[in-house]
């Protein structure tokens, strides 16, 4: 959604229209920390909303680095955030929307029906030229929510699935193509891809402004890439976090993609399991 229709819902809500949850989900690998940025200025009205201690649980390396969270946890923390059934909920950051999307997809694996992500992030919501609010007040002065999460309301896929998926269908994989060819790895133990995944790194969805191609733009992507509304696709990443983005994307362009959570995180610590390297599947 656009700056300006955020806006548009926000003057709804307050004048008796449906409720309106804002989200601020700035994070990114290795800081800075999101916390200090949502307080020097946030979209007026938002909560924030920690990514790594709200949106993930926290398991063995084998697990991967941001698995997901527990129901009972996230449901806890959306009533935090101020969530009701029936509420609509946006959801924005800083960078490009790769953090963001991950409270898109988790609230829409819990059963939330209307999660929208601000198009363009933040720099979106400052070029339309409206203010933001510091400070912790607008946390501070959140009443807490009623909402029931009901999980499993997104497809996604085991290790043991993630693996068998290109035999029968596409597996995706949303890392930066160097990552996928295994020519550096940053974080993990072992360097490459799972075999058989193909590379569509999270880049591709974006035009120049950082916002999200269209829908036709995004379905010939993945169209490309041998997706089809017959054959089943999954995605990951890293850690399971910007793998959302490519299925927001996905999503977009009207095909219903499964999420591998643990990603190569997981993968990677399973020494038991092969590696791919190289451009190749």
């Amino acid at each position: 959604m656009t700056a300006d229709e955020l806006a548009a819902l926000q003057s709804a809500a307050a004048t008796g229209g449906t409720p309106l949850r804002v989200l601020d989900v700035r994070w990114t690998l290795g800081g800075p920390a999101g916390r200090p940025l949502y307080e020097s200025g946030h979209i007026p009205g938002a909560v924030y909303v920690d990514l790594d201690r709200e949106l993930a649980g926290h398991g063995e390396p084998r697990d991967g680095r941001h698995p997901l969270p527990d129901m009972g946890d996230l449901q806890a923390a959306a009533r935090g955030w101020g969530l009701n059934d029936g509420d609509i909920v946006v959801v924005y950051d800083d960078w490009k929307s790769h953090a963001a999307v991950r409270a898109w997809w988790l609230l829409g694996y819990g059963g939330v029906a209307d999660v929208r992500v601000l198009d363009g992030a933040l720099p979106a919501w400052t070029a339309s030229g409206r203010a933001l609010s510091t400070g912790t007040a607008d946390a501070e002065n959140t009443v807490p929510g009623d909402i029931t999460l009901r999980p499993g309301q997104l497809p996604v896929l085991s290790i043991e699935q993630a693996g068998a998926l290109p035999a029968s269908g596409v597996l995706l994989d949303a890392r930066a193509a160097e990552r996928y060819r295994g020519e550096v790895e940053p974080i993990d133990p072992r360097a490459g891809h799972i075999p058989g995944a193909l590379s569509a790194p999270t880049a591709g969805n974006l035009d120049e402004d950082g916002r999200f191609l269209g829908a036709a733009e995004l379905r010939a992507r993945y169209e490309a890439l041998g997706v089809s509304d017959a054959t089943p696709v999954g995605v990951y990443c890293g850690s399971g976090v910007t793998a959302a983005h490519d299925a927001l994307a996905l999503t977009i362009a009207g095909f219903r993609p499964a999420l591998f959570p643990g990603s190569w995180s997981s993968w990677a610590n399973h020494n038991e399991l092969p590696v791919a390297t190289g451009a190749m599947p």
